[in-house]
Order: C-alpha cells, then structure tokens, then sequence
C-alpha cells in the first residue's frame, strides 16, 4: 500500500511537534549537569554563604536541587529565561509553582535584595561551570 505523499508530510510534521513539545518538557528535573569540583572562586564565596543559609535546603548543595525544590542549575533558570530580577521577586514574594511539581515557594523574609544579588552571582556562576549560559 502507498502513502500519499500528503500523509507522510502529516505525519513527519506530527512526529516532529511531538518530539520539540517533549524536548521542551520542564516538569520533571533531569539529572542536573555536572556542577565543576574546583574551589569557589574569592569573587562569589559571600554568595555561597548566602546560598547554603538560605537556598541549600530547597535547592541543593550546589544549586543541583533536592525532593523538596528544583535544581537552578538547569536550563530553565539560565538567564535569557529567568534574568537576575526574577531571583529578586521570587525572594521578596515567594513564587507560584510554575515549571515544577514542588509546590509553590515562599518568600525568604532573611534575604536582603543585596544578599538576593550575591547568591545570584554564585548561581550564574555555578550554571555557568555547567555550560549553562
């Protein structure tokens, strides 16, 4: 039996929505990339601090997430889509669960927005050792 030609576009482009839908899929965290082993560099050691008082016990040690919240150390946290100012609203008013399935987060009343921009310097930092840009 022969396929009209029309059928088999159809399809092709069927297959191919299907496959960039699953490949944009963001409810479930995939194996975080490797986060590098070396020091922290002087530059972004305040905000590790920050970061492992107030972020760790969600986001993981290293930012490569927990049971409890996602990894930002992903894809979906590089900065073309959450820039530095979406960590800053997310600290002063928490945030509706929207990419994954952790429930919603609450505000982090112990952050300052200076302390918000230190963490977020050791965030990209970490993303960026991950080839996360």
């Amino acid at each position: 039996m022969k396929i009209p030609m029309t059928s088999k576009l159809q399809i092709g482009v069927c297959l191919l929505g299907l496959g960039l839908l699953a490949a944009c899929d963001s409810s479930a965290p995939s194996k975080p990339p490797s986060v590098g082993g070396g020091p922290v560099p002087a530059e972004f050691q305040t905000g590790e601090t920050k970061f492992n008082a107030n972020c760790s016990l969600c986001h993981g040690k290293q930012a490569v997430g927990t049971d409890h919240g996602p990894p930002l150390v992903h894809k979906v946290y590089e900065p073309n889509h959450h820039g530095d100012q979406a960590f800053q609203y997310a600290a002063a008013n928490g945030v509706r669960s929207h990419h994954w399935e952790f429930g919603n987060m609450p505000k982090i009343d112990a952050v300052t927005p200076a302390d918000v921009d230190q963490i977020v310097k050791y965030v990209r930092w970490l993303q960026r050792q991950a080839g996360i840009q």
